[in-house]
């Protein structure tokens, strides 16, 4: 299960952008707690505090105890707005959660057994089509991360979701087909190859029709002459 993490926020005594201004030039982050059927709270974050909580690698995965007025509220981070330029955060919502709520999350894929993959050692090539999968989780069972095993995978063979077992309290997310996660091709150099065999076994099958064609030319002018 991904850490439950903590931050202190403060109220936003008042809104629009001059106000948000003025907050990032002294090192806050404007940001909104949202949800659970209740009125939306605006308030801010210090910036060095968010940073690190991002620097994480899993910062939109987690639950986030926002620490306000002396009270906690487990929330999950639902945005994260990035200046274009010099990508510092510019403003955060926090979703709060209810008691069981289900939330949906974008999960990190990671293969193992690669060395058990005939494909692979063959000189295939993994090719990941979903670095992430979205998951319906249970607020407090989100996975860190969905281990995916790819022993026995032959070149030509692909994983879908429905050959994925599931932590318990996860489930697949709105996403209603059997989509293709990874599989295992041929490198380019083995296709050359495979591709420049068949285009000599193409000519050599062409070859032999023209050179069939030209016996049956020679023959049929062999029996003009005897008539």
């Amino acid at each position: 299960m991904s850490d439950q993490l903590t931050i202190s926020a403060e109220p936003r005594e008042r809104a629009g952008k001059g106000a948000s201004r003025a907050l990032r030039r002294e090192g806050r982050v404007p940001a909104v707690l949202y949800g659970d059927k209740k009125e939306a709270v605006t308030i801010h974050v210090e910036a060095k505090a968010l940073n690190k909580l991002l620097g994480t690698g899993h910062f939109m995965n987690s639950l986030i105890q926002v620490e306000l007025g002396g009270k906690k509220t487990r929330t999950l981070p639902k945005d994260v707005a990035f200046d274009p330029v010099t990508d510092r955060p510019l403003h955060v919502d926090f979703f709060r959660l209810s008691k069981g709520a289900k939330v949906e999350v974008a999960i990190p894929v990671v293969f193992v057994n690669e060395e058990e993959s005939p494909g692979l050692k063959r000189g295939g090539v993994l090719n990941v089509v979903r670095h992430e999968l979205e998951l319906l989780c249970d607020a407090d069972h989100i996975p860190d991360e969905i281990e995916i095993d790819v022993t026995g995978l032959e070149i030509g063979d692909s994983i879908h979701i429905s050959q994925v077992t599931l932590p318990a309290g996860s489930e697949t997310g709105p996403i209603d087909r059997d989509y293709t996660i990874a599989g295992v091709v041929a490198p380019s150099a083995l296709k050359s190859s495979e591709d420049e065999a068949a285009e000599d076994e193409a000519e050599e099958g062409e070859e032999g029709e023209e050179g069939a064609e030209g016996e049956e030319g020679a023959e049929g002018e062999e029996g003009g002459s005897d008539s």
